[in-house]
């Protein structure tokens, strides 16, 4: 017997309510911006990061337009006390992907350190192709 779940639009992962709480937001943009989605792990509900990522995301569209989809990883880790808040974002450009992963005290500083590091990767996958 085969099983077949449908595939969600909205992940939401409740294996336990206090091991793993996950929340997916995907906002439609223009058809020239890239879909960006913005994941948050073991945290609530933010608004304001969630804004922040996407306008860092967008940044990069003026280096480089031709992304296609962005997915920015947020997750808050409970042992260590410094460097607890990690990002991570996952750009996918036609025939490659980028992914930048970042630590630190902030969200904030995590999603500029990595989108320094994809606008670096960019830039020199823009002088190879070209």
């Amino acid at each position: 017997m085969v099983r077949r779940f449908p595939a969600p639009a909205l992940f939401l992962h409740s294996f336990h309510p206090y091991i793993l709480r996950e929340v997916v937001m995907t906002k439609e943009t223009g058809s020239d911006m890239p879909t960006i989605k913005v994941t948050l792990r073991h945290s609530n509900n933010h608004n304001a990061i969630e804004e922040y990522a996407r306008s860092a995301v967008q940044s990069l569209t003026k280096l480089y337009p031709a992304i296609l989809t962005c997915h920015v990883i947020l997750d808050h880790q409970k042992n260590d006390f410094e460097k607890n808040k990690n990002a991570e974002i996952t750009l996918h450009v036609p025939q490659h992907d980028f992914i930048a992963k970042e630590s630190g005290t902030a969200y904030e500083l995590c999603i500029d350190a990595c989108v320094d590091a994809l606008g670096r990767q960019l830039q020199k996958y823009k002088e190879k192709m070209h």
